[in-house]
């Protein structure tokens, strides 16, 4: 079982038993716009979400991930929320150039 919480959209929590789902999918499944504007597939970055505890509670980088950090498109405190699965819990914060107008971040 694994906890997500989102310190600025006002430390929302969500919960998931499934560690197979990517940190997207489980948004998704608990009415959490994220933005995706590849379609989960890992070619764009607008998915990115900063990781601010629990690095080592996701799963390894997958090779798009790996692609996007020598392309210097992702850092080193940031995933994709598409390609990595949460193991444990974690807590993140959508970055910048990642907000939906529609949300209000905290």
């Amino acid at each position: 079982m694994s906890k997500i919480t989102i310190s600025n959209l006002n430390y929302k929590q969500v919960v998931s038993d499934n560690n197979s789902k990517t940190v997207l999918n489980i948004m998704h499944d608990n009415f959490i716009d994220w933005m995706h504007a590849c379609g989960g597939k890992g070619r764009c970055t607008t998915c990115k979400m900063k990781v601010l505890k629990g690095k080592d509670q996701l799963s390894a980088l997958s090779n798009f991930e790996e692609k996007m950090r020598k392309d210097a498109r992702l850092g080193p405190d940031e995933r994709l929320a598409c390609q990595c699965q949460a193991l444990g819990d974690i807590v993140i914060e959508v970055p910048e150039e990642s907000k939906l107008p529609h949300l209000k971040y905290s």
